[in-house]
């Protein structure tokens, strides 16, 4: 199966139901890899390899992204293609990380794939795969982006932690502070740029940061964030 079918598969699936919204407790820093997409047993060592993306989103993230794939630029078995699961981050970083996503062409799918053994077929989608907060925002990046059936993305408002003691104890509080108006407009120009609604961002501001707004199927049309190409 080629990668093209297998992404058009993930998105037309309906085999899968969509998962229970579960807090996401992923606290591992993002990490890169490259997995095989095709049936080890016919295409061996030449099986097309696509970059499964996992964790959270850091300031060096978008760094160590263009550094794993100018690593691997005279790979032939390559492809721009990133399966994408992430509680989120930093918010800065993750734009940053979405227009090195443009920039390199990526496609984006919103999906955990695990190789198979020879002669079991090509990767298979493991259900669950979520792109929360910020995630959004690098998701957003990408040239084409895809939420199969059995995937979740959720949004709501961006928050920051300062690093502030409390007076009488001295121990530091987490003090946590939102985007200003400035900011808030800028995040919206940037997902406009991208192709996708600034209705997403002024949605997503009205979401309390404690809890997530999972994106209906009709929201990821009405928004152009799943499913479109650009």
């Amino acid at each position: 199966m080629s990668p093209a079918s297998f992404v058009k598969a993930l998105f037309l699936s309906a085999l899968l139901a969509v998962c229970a919204f579960v807090q996401p407790s992923l606290a591992a820093d993002m990490r890169f890899r490259l997995l095989p997409f095709g049936d080890p047993a016919e295409c061996g060592e030449k099986c097309p390899q696509v970059i499964g993306a996992e964790g959270e989103i850091k300031n060096d993230t978008p760094r160590k992204f263009m550094q794993f794939v100018a690593a691997r630029l005279d790979d032939p078995r390559v492809r721009s293609i990133v399966f994408l699961h992430s509680p989120g981050g930093g918010v800065e970083a993750s734009m940053r990380l979405g227009r090195m996503f443009r920039k390199t062409g990526v496609l984006a799918v919103v999906a955990r794939i695990e190789p198979t053994q020879a002669g079991q077929g090509p990767a298979v989608n493991v259900p669950g795969a979520r792109c929360f907060s910020a995630c959004v925002y690098a998701f957003m990046g990408a040239k084409k982006r895809i939420v199969p059936p059995s995937s979740l993305v959720g949004i709501h408002r961006m928050f920051f932690y300062e690093d502030a003691r409390d007076v009488a104890s001295g121990k530091a509080t987490g003090k946590r502070t939102f985007g200003s108006p400035q900011f808030v407009a800028q995040l919206a120009d940037y997902a406009s740029a991208m192709g996708v609604s600034k209705d997403l961002i002024y949605t997503a501001e009205k979401v309390h940061p404690d809890h997530v707004h999972i994106v209906t199927p009709s929201e990821l049309k009405r928004w152009r964030l799943g499913g479109q190409s650009y």
